[in-house]
């Protein structure tokens, strides 16, 4: 029976990006993500349609992954993880084998660790170790440590390709250097059929591939940094000067897609879809006929907002089904945002096949709202990261995604669409006046920039491409300008500003800086320059920064009250708790002051407005652990208690101290400090806490005499803040360094 509901039109769009992980074209890379998820995720999202005969996708490709492919496998490039992998366990050193315990681990638990019994076993014991005890595995459990981890990131349909990976999967454990290198030629055969399965299914017409700028770069931010909202412009440059560098990266995107599957891309994928009028106004200006962005973007151009009700249902999808025309006669479509958010977050811990059929009763419910439509066509667009969820899922995602294809082939009244040519049939777009400026968070740039970190990170760019420029000027004709300007190009992409500071964290941010930074190096190098020398700092050090450091001797009033007219905390240091992956109903505090006199460490914490206006979360119970070491004394020192609620390991959070103090707040009242030592072997003791201060009414005022923390006149302290609740740690104040104070 025919359906009485319109018909609607389905884009599927997969972005797949990775960044530059080399420091060089011809080196190692650092990290193995490219590979790993190459014979995880982009052959088999494409090869899934021979299940399928009338399911069309689209795929946004940026070609620094395509070239990553050619590097693995065509060149036989190698990262850190794979030439470990084939190398004679005899032959690694201590620091190797330190690299495997603390790397090879780097998988979802529940879905590639639990399934595999000795590599469940391997996890089990390594997880009983604080640090990691090389002496504590035998050779061959390092030469299995090594296999199992490379064979978890297979997608399991590889397992019925090859017979000689099904053999390997089947052993489970006494892998040889052999099995080790059999397992990296089968995924380097993977990557050599990426490239041309993706040509072949854009000549039948089954894919449609776009692109984005060559290495992901911002690009309203390169385009004209003055038209961002900035809050907080300390240290970001008044202008970048790099429009240039944005068209370039465009122009050379469009080149490479159609060098390497045959077909010019109509459409461009704004990195992390951020817009701006002058990047629309590039964008066709270098041919492109259409782009994408967010539904919060759309909502902020046509002053329209988006309402859902409790289960998520759009009151009034019209809108945001429907594609648009820009003034400069680009065409535009905007993802359901909440669709990709179901796939990403939410679907992994629920069986596939009902969450499968979960979205298509949402789909359905929103075709039903088109009946009173005026129009006849209508798309859907369901635009995410094609790459990093589907480790969650079992079996990879293939029965959600199988399933719910499977439910939109079958019926009718739905199509899947290649999106060119669903904006060449549609004839009846609706006008776009204007385009907001922002991305898929918030509307705004802030994952980026207008941030402390972020800000340097861009005048470290900006201040390199400056002498660039200079160089380029005055030297045209040196043959290496195109290869510093590659690594030009490398730096300005999205990834590293977006693990730079705040919020983020990649428990790899150590890494992601020292490319950055080597890439800027670089560029020096090809010209024949000196680099320098601030290149060789870490922009880390400079994390969760305190706005300020103490400017003298504080002596202020605990009285817990937060009093407009009190001046004693002046020159007190400060530092901002960010909200990142706390959310702000656990997050009690959201700034801490410290200060010093000759005898004591003062100590302010402020608790965060959310808490305050909201009475039952003010109501729960909200832990602070300060922990804090003599950096003279290198004795009797303990490891931080505090379970780690991911397998992200901050470089602070292997720091050992002396003491650790806790603070306990529930129903609003202060009911525990106290004082606990570090004593020999790694363990703690509880002390006698009387000598310690503390009054709680607006704030918490602390004061903490330098002597029970063993501090002597002439000696520093060196301290830490964990914002841990229930013994689990939320986030370290600041992650990456230990703020200290000297008594004098």
């Amino acid at each position: 029976m025919m359906s009485q509901n319109k018909k609607l039109s389905i884009a599927f769009y997969w972005h797949m990006h990775q960044p530059v992980y080399q420091l060089s074209p011809e080196g190692d890379y650092l990290m193995p993500w490219t590979r790993l998820h190459a014979v995880k995720d982009y052959l088999d999202m494409v090869t899934i349609l021979d299940n399928f005969k009338d399911i069309k996708l689209n795929f946004n490709v940026v070609p620094v992954l395509l070239d990553a492919f050619i590097d693995y496998g065509e060149k036989g490039l190698h990262d850190l993880h794979s030439r470990l992998t084939v190398t004679d366990i005899k032959d690694l050193t201590e620091d190797d084998k330190e690299f495997i315990l603390n790397n090879f681990f780097d998988s979802n638990y529940r879905t590639m660790i639990l399934p595999y019994e000795e590599y469940n076993r391997l996890f089990q014991k390594r997880q009983t170790m604080a640090e990691a005890d090389i002496s504590a595995f035998s050779e061959q459990e390092y030469s299995d440590l090594m296999a199992l981890f490379n064979l978890a990131w297979f997608d399991p349909s590889y397992k019925n390709e090859y017979i000689a990976l099904k053999k390997l999967f089947k052993k489970g454990k006494g892998y040889t250097l052999e099995d080790r290198q059999n397992i990296i030629e089968i995924q380097r055969d993977i990557i050599r059929r990426i490239i041309p399965a993706y040509r072949k299914y854009v000549e039948d017409g089954k894919i449609e591939i776009t692109t984005s700028p060559y290495y992901h770069p911002i690009l309203p931010i390169l385009l004209d940094i003055s038209s961002i909202k900035i809050a907080n412009k300390e240290g970001l440059p008044v202008d970048l000067k790099m429009p240039l560098d944005a068209k370039m990266q465009t122009v050379a995107a469009l080149d490479r897609i159609e060098e390497l599957t045959g077909k010019r891309p109509r459409g461009i994928w704004p990195s992390e879809h951020c817009v701006s009028p002058k990047e629309l106004d590039m964008f066709k200006e270098a041919g492109a006929e259409w782009s994408i962005s967010d539904e919060g973007i759309l909502s902020e151009s046509i002053n329209f907002e988006f309402v859902r009700d409790f289960k998520g249902y759009l009151e009034e999808p019209y809108h945001l089904l429907k594609s648009y025309e820009y003034k400069n006669g680009l065409k535009m479509v905007f993802r359901n945002s909440l669709f990709s958010n179901l796939i990403g977050f939410e679907y992994p811990n629920y069986d596939s096949v009902l969450a499968a059929n979960d979205l298509y009763d949402r789909i359905k419910v929103m075709q039903s709202k088109l009946l009173s439509s005026p129009d006849e066509n209508h798309i859907l667009t369901i635009a995410m990261d094609g790459e990093n969820c589907w480790e969650n899922y079992p079996n990879d995602g293939i029965n959600f995604l199988k399933t719910l294809y499977e439910l939109i082939e079958k019926d009718e009244s739905l199509e899947t669409v290649l999106i060119s040519d669903y904006l060449d049939r549609e004839k009846n777009h609706k006008p776009l006046k204007n385009i907001a400026s922002g991305s898929w968070i918030n509307r705004n740039f802030k994952l980026w920039i207008d941030e402390p970190l972020k800000n340097l990170a861009w005048n470290y760019l900006k201040q390199v491409r400056d002498d660039f420029s200079k160089y380029v000027k005055e030297n045209p004709y040196n043959p290496n300008i195109e290869l510093a300007r590659r690594e030009l190009f490398i730096a300005e992409g999205s990834d590293w500003f977006w693990w730079y500071g705040e919020p983020n964290d990649s428990g790899r941010d150590n890494i992601f800086d020292y490319i950055f930074r080597e890439h800027l190096k670089n560029i020096y190098l090809y010209l024949g320059l000196e680099a320098p020398e601030y290149l060789d700092t870490p922009l880390l050090s400079a994390i969760s920064k305190p706005s300020r450091y103490p400017k003298g001797e504080i002596n202020p009033v605990l009285d817990g009250l937060d009093k407009a007219e009190d001046d004693s905390w002046l020159n007190a240091g400060c530092i901002s708790i960010p909200d990142g992956p706390v959310l702000k109903e656990n997050k009690f505090f959201d700034r801490i002051c410290f200060g010093y006199d000759k005898d004591n460490l003062y100590l302010r914490f402020y608790v965060n407005d959310y808490i305050k206006n909201n009475p039952d979360f003010y109501k729960r119970t909200y832990q602070m652990y300060i922990y804090t070491r003599n950096s003279n004394r290198k004795h009797s020192l303990s490891p931080i208690r505090l379970i780690n609620k991911t397998e992200k390991v901050l470089p602070v959070t292997k720091e050992k101290f002396h003491n650790e103090i806790q603070l306990s707040i529930c129903e609003g009242k202060l009911r525990l400090i106290r004082l606990i030592k570090a004593i020999p072997n790694n363990l703690w003791v509880i002390q006698n806490s009387r000598e310690l201060t503390a009054v709680f009414d607006k704030v918490i005022d602390l004061k903490i005499p330098f002597d029970i923390l063993d501090v002597a006149y002439g000696e520093s302290l060196e301290f830490v803040f964990v914002n841990a609740n229930i013994g689990l740690n939320d986030v370290f104040i600041p992650n990456e360094m230990l703020l200290n104070i000297r008594r004098d």
